[in-house]
């Protein structure tokens, strides 16, 4: 079809939401309902896509310039739906199609979209709506059929016979131009609200001898969101797609009532999610990985076989193939297990790269800190990588052995083959194959003890 566009309405309020976020950035997962709307509109063809913005259009501007082939249009006056479509005209006015629909309507699926594009094109009417047959049609505009063609009646403004109908307008049309332009103009706004509705171009068309068409689809792929208790029902609808979608892809999800998994998260074949587990952002997870339960991944990448024991929380982070991490471990910002590392229980690592083999199995800190191959890091060592006001580096050789309760005080080295001993705070570098000794001569002082135990007695016969 030649000259199609989509404009998707997202100026209205969203007062239902009780919010100071614009009802179209909510998220659903974790990225805003507008993305889903907007995945669905840019996959479906469109030579044009626009979104045309309002109350608190300044924050869905600013989310917009992340989609620079969509055009950001403004409704200035919030006075329908009518008068929105209407402010855009000279956007819409030289396309030959145009579709319009709801910015609140994420569950939407881009084939859905295609396919009212198809049947409106094969079928050739001048206006193509979805419809649904609601189970609770509550505030839904009623969708009339009759002998004179398709309406819509708002449920402010209909009969209670006509509330009593179950199919319901979803917000969603499509429009031969030509055709939407004789009538636009013409629409009033004598009813309950005084708003210009665009359903009200629909009596309008019949009127000049115009097709309208309402085409059925299920209630699930076109539920709205206008309240916080909308958004929770249809985020629950999305976490089950895509979880399903893994599944069918040959990831084992344990228990689908408890995982969650963002939109773009890719997951390879045979990834075993264990119970309670999130993975969100971009995080990508590879071949035979298990997640166990507890644990959170955003924007981190795992290889092949990887295994995150329980409540590992990976952020920004890398774990190559065969690497194991957890349980309670913390990994952020920038930091890499190389292949066959570990890191464990109750350790915390920030920009840190942990060598192929090395290990930090417990209660420890690594900061700004480079490790080689084949390193063994005590319990309880930490790298003291800030001053106060810079952050300086901790670099450990291959093969180096550093003994529990290590304090590094950065900027250090340990050269290959090094190590510390136990309770040590080293402060200058250790040279290749030296032992690092950094704490003072132990004194044992005869009878304190006894003598303490004494005085303790005595004081408490006082």
């Amino acid at each position: 079809m030649k000259g199609f566009g989509v404009l998707i309405m997202a100026a209205g309020k969203g007062t239902r939401m009780k919010s100071p976020i614009p009802k179209v950035l909510h998220p659903i997962l974790d990225r805003p309902m507008l993305d889903y709307v907007l995945r669905a509109a840019l996959s479906c063809g469109a030579d044009e896509t626009a979104v045309l913005v309002g109350a608190g259009g300044e924050q869905t501007a600013e989310h917009l310039k992340g989609f620079p082939s969509v055009k950001v249009l403004w409704q200035r006056e919030q006075l329908g739906t009518g008068h929105a479509v209407r402010s855009a005209r000279e956007w819409w006015q030289n396309l030959e199609a145009l579709v319009v629909l709801n910015g609140d309507l994420p569950l939407l699926r881009p084939e859905g979209l295609r396919t009212l594009m198809e049947r409106f094109q094969a079928e050739g009417p001048d206006c193509a709506l979805l419809s649904f047959a609601a189970r609770d049609p509550g505030a839904y505009g009623r969708v009339i059929r009759s002998e004179g063609g398709v309406r819509v009646v708002e449920f402010k403004d209909a009969s209670e016979e006509e509330r009593r109908i179950r199919e319901v307008n979803a917000g969603c049309y499509a429009f031969r131009v030509k055709a939407l332009g004789q009538v636009i103009g013409r629409i009033g706004n004598a009813n309950a609200q005084g708003e210009y509705y665009l359903p009200d171009v629909l009596p309008l068309m019949a009127e000049d001898g115009m097709k309208v068409e309402a085409y059925p689809m299920p209630e699930e792929d076109l539920m709205g969101v206008n309240s916080q208790a909308e958004l929770a029902e249809v985020t629950a609808v999305m976490r089950r797609r895509v979880l399903e979608g893994w599944m069918e892809r040959g990831v084992r999800v344990m228990d689908p009532a408890t995982a969650w998994v963002g939109p773009d998260v890719e997951l390879a074949p045979d990834v075993v999610l264990m119970p309670n587990v999130q993975i969100w952002g971009r995080s990508r997870v590879g071949e035979g990985s298990v997640i166990g339960s507890g644990s959170i991944l955003t924007n981190a990448v795992l290889g092949r076989s990887v295994t995150l024991v329980a409540n590992a929380v990976i952020e920004d982070s890398e774990l190559c193939d065969f690497a194991k991490a957890g349980p309670f471990v913390y990994i952020r910002e920038g930091s890499r297990l190389e292949e066959h590392a570990f890191a464990g229980k109750f350790v915390e690592l920030k920009k840190t790269v942990v060598g192929r083999g090395s290990k930090v199995p417990h209660l420890s800190y690594m900061g700004d800190a480079t490790l080689g191959a084949g390193v063994n890091i005590g319990a309880g060592t930490i790298t003291c990588n800030y001053d106060g006001r810079d952050k300086h580096p901790t670099k450990i050789g291959d093969g180096c052995f550093v003994g529990s309760d290590t304090m590094f005080v950065a900027p250090v080295v340990l050269a290959d083959g090094a190590a510390t001993a136990a309770g040590s705070v080293i402060t200058e570098s250790v040279p290749e194959g030296a032992l690092g000794v950094g704490r003072a001569r132990q004194r044992n002082i005869d009878g304190w003890a006894r003598r303490k135990k004494q005085q303790r007695e005595r004081e408490s016969g006082r």
